[in-house]
């Protein structure tokens, strides 16, 4: 139910933002105690601002309201990913070399199932990480299908 909610939401939503020149992150569908709220997250260089965010926002509603296409009631969240992003697409990667990120896997790599480093390199589906081991930095390559989840690490 929720995944096709999601897609039929992709759908619409991507000619808005390919018209404002901004980037469809993600969009979920999720429950939060007793309510549903439809998130899409748009971004695009430099940052978004909230008037774009308003903008995205009302001419999808006015597509969802058309469409119909959920049942319960939800709050529609139009937003920025912030700056712990999270990095799905192979794009997503490749735009962010240089970046530390926190990657997690779905079976161990070396023993480990979680990494924060250095992205280094995307490139023939592996991602190249810097991490440091100890005192030492070593460099690991992760498959993309072995990705559960990543994102952009913040450093202090």
């Amino acid at each position: 139910m929720s995944k096709k909610i999601v897609e039929l939401t992709e759908e619409l939503v991507q000619p808005i933002v390919d018209e404002m020149n901004l980037e469809l992150v993600e969009v979920e569908f999720v429950k939060e105690g007793n309510n549903y709220f439809l998130r899409v997250y748009v971004d695009k260089e430099g940052g978004i601002d909230i008037e774009e965010c308003g903008k995205v926002s009302e001419q999808l509603s006015e597509k969802l309201d058309e469409a119909d296409p959920i049942e319960q009631a939800y709050f529609l969240e139009v937003s920025s990913p912030g700056v712990e992003r999270r990095l799905k697409k192979r794009s997503d990667f490749e735009r962010f070399v240089g970046s530390h990120i926190y990657v997690k896997t779905y079976e161990p790599i070396d023993g480990n199932k979680e990494f924060y480093g250095d992205l280094i390199a995307f490139e023939n589906d592996l991602v190249t990480l810097v991490i440091k081991e100890k005192t030492r930095e070593k460099e690991i390559q992760i498959p993309y299908d072995k990705i559960a989840k990543a994102n952009i690490a913040v450093t202090f």
